[in-house]
């Protein structure tokens, strides 16, 4: 094989090892700077939050193909814009007026089963998209509504008049145990020490308890938790 083919080869190899690099880098530079902007739904994200994301997903996908842009350029990049979403988020917590001017503010759309055209005008929110919210929760009728409010996020707040909404425990004055997040007992294969201590259970009442179901031992059980009415579920690998 001649010299110049083995340069290239050489070359093309070591172009395949630096683009994996890259892409490994920049998966965990992206996914590290998420983390440190906080946890916010995607459908939640105020413009501010939804303009700095994009901007980082196009400097890493630039940095990756765009090999004139060095790998500390492409973090510098994105280290100074998740700086400027902190300080940004850090800021607007103390300011009302700066909130409302990065954020905006929530409209009010409907108010006592009346559509304020006026707001709907201004936010450029068409009736058309209005009865698509309202369905969406379930509501029929605008006359049904005491107050529909816009959020800065997009999202429709629908507040139906006390006549219309379902009927609670509450209503009728009757007593119901309060809901508390099952706590995981075992998970894939694994018992939960911690949580059986928490509960101040042993591995040995655990078992016990398994043996009611006809289990003899931890590893066959996929997921157990148990409420806090002290109900336990079980839930085994061996589904079919």
């Amino acid at each position: 094989m001649c010299e110049r083919c083995v340069r290239k080869e050489g070359t093309g190899v070591e172009h395949f090892w630096g683009l994996l690099l890259r892409i490994t880098l920049f998966y965990f530079v992206t996914l590290a700077s998420m983390r440190l902007m906080g946890k916010r739904e995607i459908g939640k994200l105020s413009i501010f939050d939804l303009v700095i994301s994009i901007m980082i997903a196009e400097v890493s996908a630039t940095a990756l193909m765009d090999h004139e842009i060095t790998i500390g350029e492409g973090m510098l990049i994105i280290g100074t814009l998740v700086l400027l979403q902190i300080g940004m988020s850090w800021l607007t917590l103390k300011s009302i007026s700066l909130r409302n001017l990065v954020d905006g503010r929530p409209t009010l759309l409907i108010a006592n089963g009346k559509i304020r055209d006026d707001e709907m005008r201004r936010t450029r929110y068409s009736l058309s998209d209005l009865m698509t919210q309202l369905r969406d929760k379930n509501v029929a009728s605008v006359s049904d509504v005491e107050f529909a409010i816009l959020e800065t996020t997009g999202k429709l707040s629908v507040f139906p008049k006390a006549e219309k909404r379902p009927l609670t425990a509450e209503d009728i004055g009757l007593a119901v145990p309060r809901t508390g997040l099952p706590l995981p007992l075992i998970v894939d294969g694994y018992v939960m020490d911690e949580n059986l201590e928490k509960i101040g259970k042993t591995r040995f009442w655990l078992k016990n308890e398994l043996q009611k179901a006809g289990l003899r031992e931890f590893k066959k059980v996929f997921y157990c938790s148990i409420d806090n009415q002290g109900q336990i579920y079980v839930d085994t690998y061996d589904d079919k």
